[in-house]
């Protein structure tokens, strides 16, 4: 966005911004309604700005540590971009189409063993998922950072460190779904997507700009990503062949948000991108833009892709035109720098006591 352009659109900005300020006056004043769930902690993870600042793999690691804790937690999310309405409790019959292509990623990812659902209505969700599994103890929340009718136990957010909030701006001058003051409702911070090298001093000159919004006493912890092997997608070709190594070229596929620390990522290993098949943030391949795909693939290149791509890639209508074409994700885990995974286990072990010894 231009300069002028950005000038230009700020007026508007500024009264998005007043209306949004004023529904979260509303909730903060108890005038809009807000439900508390004393039955189990309920976190939330979200973020102020439009587009990925890496939930996904953040939530992954939430639930991971729940279960090591000897939790039994479950998520819950819309659906963004599934082609179905209300409540729903994904199954193995269920696909991207139903669910969303992340719940979906989640689903697969946890073997089906972590309840997944999606509802537009968090509290009704939330209030049936308690009624369906009644062994659960925690319910994490995906991007309900704005939901304000739910009121969590613990609210994480996620700021890139190449994009933080506190650079940007409100809708449509820039990227923010609301003012930067809505940090002010965290118990976590955290910036995403860190290169791991990043300076102590870096860090503290990032913590300093977050806590002219966070409140004081709220932990600022930095996260990088960790980039896996490739993993064959199932349905796809891949599965009879070996994954590519280092030095390889290859045809890069993504329908997310910021492909850039991939590309980084996949040029660090050695791969050389032949080409690459770019598409907006939570896309719906076509089986035309698969053969197009196929067509860029040339004789011993494969196809990478992210996990949240690949759970797209096995809807049932795209099985004949992926079965010939070799598939592989980059798996991406998060690893926090420093000691900040132990500043968030202090933060949610309250929550969770071990169970006495003896």
């Amino acid at each position: 966005m231009t300069s002028l352009l950005k000038i230009l659109l700020l007026p508007f900005s500024w009264l998005y911004a007043a209306v949004l300020a004023m529904r979260n006056w509303l909730y903060d004043r108890g005038w809009k309604p807000s439900t508390a769930f004393p039955e189990v902690p309920v976190l939330s993870v979200g973020n102020l700005r439009v587009g990925g600042t890496g939930k996904t793999p953040h939530v992954a690691w939430l639930v991971a540590w729940l279960q090591a804790r000897g939790q039994r937690p479950a998520l819950l999310s819309r659906g963004y971009g599934r082609r179905t309405r209300g409540y729903r409790l994904a199954t193995a019959a269920d696909s991207a189409a139903t669910v969303g292509d992340e719940p979906w990623q989640q689903f697969g990812q946890f073997g089906g063993v972590v309840p997944v659902v999606v509802s537009e209505d968090r509290v009704a969700g939330i209030r049936r998922l308690l009624a369906e599994v009644p062994a659960l103890t925690a319910v994490v929340l995906d991007d309900a950072y704005q939901h304000r009718r739910v009121r969590p136990a613990v609210n994480i957010l996620l700021t890139e460190q190449q994009r933080p909030f506190y650079r940007d701006e409100v809708l449509p001058a820039g990227r923010l779904r609301e003012s930067r003051v809505g940090a002010a409702r965290a118990d976590a911070v955290i910036i995403t997507k860190c290169a791991p090298d990043l300076t102590v001093i870096a860090q503290a000159g990032i913590t300093q700009q977050v806590r002219r919004y966070a409140r004081p006493e709220v932990p600022v912890l930095f996260s990088a990503y960790d980039y896996g092997a490739p993993v064959p997608v199932p349905g796809t070709a891949a599965g009879r062949m070996t994954a590519p190594m280092s030095g390889a070229e290859v045809v890069l596929l993504t329908g997310i948000a910021q492909p850039g620390p991939l590309l980084a990522h996949l040029a660090a290993a050695g791969y050389r991108v032949a080409h690459h098949a770019r598409f907006a943030d939570h896309h719906a391949f076509t089986p035309a833009e698969i053969a197009a795909l196929a067509a860029q693939c040339q004789p011993g290149q494969c196809v990478l892709t992210t996990q949240k791509d690949a759970a797209r890639l096995q809807e049932p209508a795209l099985a004949a035109s992926v079965a010939d074409l070799p598939v592989f994700y980059i798996p991406i885990t998060v690893r926090f720098l420093a000691d900040g995974e132990a500043r968030l286990v202090a933060l949610l072990a309250p929550y969770f006591p071990l169970p006495a010894v003896g």
